[in-house]
């Protein structure tokens, strides 16, 4: 059970004294679905903001031993140890400094949890370098133990990497020339991934899955080509195999448009013949993503 705060039983003396006051240590809302809708918040113990202090401390001294003992066995699971140290140790060094923490649970002390801001900075042993405005919530279990978490971030302008960059132009000025790119996450990576697995083992059926229901081709030779979903069928058969290695996957859309996207992808193909011809090259191409995740185009650029 939650330890009653200093603040929660000064109120409760001050209250039988019959002494007016501001004093609550309850409020907000509970809003979503489900048996916790409509119950109020209440402050947690201070012993709770020591632990996210000392949480803060291990962390800046790379202390995977002192973290652990932090963290509930649920929330370490099977690779956490080995997961939390690989990730300290590829800094030189990490630094977070809480500026705000909040403990808090539901009013009949369910729900346990911190909210904390920090500013974090790290510097990657890589070289790379980030600079972090965070909100974190950190939910606790009976023992007090870390056993859930969730960051939300702000970056600051100083970082090496960011969520946006770059800028389109486009061949002609239009609605969204000069807006820059950013990262798309659709699934696109795992489909380029299958799409390769079908590719490599020359299976129509693994293709047509990915495709939409028309798809377009414009290669590095200036041949452009369209056809139905059910026009592939034939695609392999002049092949006796072929070989589709991807060296990178880049998915990216342009900012503040709808979700369909373009990706980036450098690779190396070779196809052999049935008739004892080779074809091969090093390629950049960019497939062409719809709003149902289908790839519905391709531009091929390539050298021997």
């Amino acid at each position: 059970m939650m330890k009653t705060s200093f603040y929660a039983k000064a109120c409760a003396l001050l209250l039988v004294l019959g002494i007016n006051t501001a004093c609550q240590n309850a409020g907000g809302l509970w809003l979503a679905e489900g048996e916790n809708k409509g119950k109020s918040y209440a402050f947690g113990d201070n012993a709770d903001s020591q632990m996210l202090l000392d949480l803060a401390a291990a962390y800046s001294n790379k202390d995977t031993d002192q973290l652990m003992t932090m963290y509930s066995e649920k929330f370490i699971g099977e690779n956490g140890r080995a997961t939390t140290d690989q990730w300290l140790q590829s800094m030189e060094s990490i630094q977070m400094t809480p500026y705000k923490i909040v403990p808090l649970s539901l009013e009949d002390g369910s729900y346990r949890h911190i909210l904390a801001w920090s500013k974090e900075e790290r510097v990657y042993k890589n070289g790379s370098y980030e600079k972090l405005d965070l909100m974190e919530q950190f939910r606790l279990d009976d023992e007090g133990k870390v056993d859930g978490f969730r960051q939300w971030v702000a970056m600051d302008s100083v970082n090496f990497g960011r969520r946006y960059g770059g800028k389109y132009l486009g061949k002609k000025q239009g609605e969204y020339s000069g807006r820059p790119f950013m990262f798309s996450n659709r699934n696109e990576t795992q489909t380029m991934e299958d799409f390769a697995d079908a590719y490599n083992r020359m299976d129509v059926k693994g293709i047509r899955e990915v495709f939409g229901e028309e798809f377009t081709a414009n290669d590095y030779e200036g041949n452009k080509i369209t056809l139905k979903n059910n026009e592939i069928n034939d695609f392999f058969a002049p092949f006796q195999s072929v070989n589709w290695t991807l060296y990178s996957i880049i998915p990216i859309k342009i900012a503040n448009t709808d979700a369909s996207s373009g990706v980036i992808v450098h690779s190396h193909e070779k196809r052999v013949f049935k008739n004892g011809k080779v074809w091969e090259k090093d390629l950049m191409e960019i497939f062409y993503f719809n709003l149902e995740g289908k790839i519905t185009g391709m531009e091929q650029f390539a050298k021997p």
